[in-house]
């Protein structure tokens, strides 16, 4: 069962099928953990200007955007890491539901959600990426494995993702979880449709 963790910075849902993918990072779980010597991470450019919104990061800027290659371009690339592997993100399903609407031909084998794994462990209490990622006392390691990125950067989420979903795991399923209890615990179809957000989070939102 081969896990690739991923994370995508948009421009957001309210632009409907004109949502622009401004940044993606994929980082291979070998053993449970990210495997950063094989990440990959880059800006898209989204071929218009971007509008300054709360939920986007300060780095994710029309002069950044600018020089940096287009969907089309790194589509091959990212086919080439993802197909035949599962997708493993938090609130994977926004993620998929946009990589899926830019890139239709990709195929992954399947999707694991860090954040229905938290739900089933934590019911009550803030599911956020970077609240999780605190509460486990993860942050620090993620500042080491992502160094010069941040959180709501696309880099920093999927390296905190990566080590989440061993925490958790395995904090339900045992030291080494089996691919179907896993799947049963944290999968989602591929072909259910997330759910859309109609307002995004600002970056300041401890939820998000």
């Amino acid at each position: 069962m081969e896990l690739v963790a991923i994370d995508l910075e948009g421009s957001g849902a309210q632009d409907r099928d004109h949502e622009a993918i401004l940044e993606i990072a994929l980082v291979p779980i070998v053993d449970w953990q990210p495997d950063m010597t094989m990440a990959y991470c880059t800006l898209v450019n989204p071929q218009r200007p971007m509008p300054r919104r709360p939920w986007i990061s300060p780095g994710l800027t029309d002069d950044s955007l600018r020089t940096a290659p287009t969907i089309a371009t790194v589509e091959p690339e990212l086919a080439h890491r993802i197909n035949g592997k599962y997708l493993v993100g938090h609130n994977v399903g926004v993620d998929w539901r946009l990589l899926h609407r830019r890139c239709p031909a990709i195929t992954p084998a399947g999707l694991i959600d860090t954040l229905r794994l938290a739900r089933t462990i934590e019911p009550n209490t803030q599911h956020g990426l970077a609240t999780l990622l605190e509460r486990h006392g993860l942050t620090s390691r993620v500042h080491r494995l992502a160094p010069g990125s941040a959180p709501h950067r696309a880099l920093w989420d999927t390296a905190g993702s990566a080590l989440l979903l061993a925490t958790l795991a395995t904090r339900v399923l045992g030291e080494r979880p089996d691919p179907e209890t896993l799947l049963e615990a944290a999968g989602i179809p591929t072909g259910k449709p997330a759910t859309p957000i109609a307002t995004q989070p600002s970056l300041f939102d401890p939820t998000s």
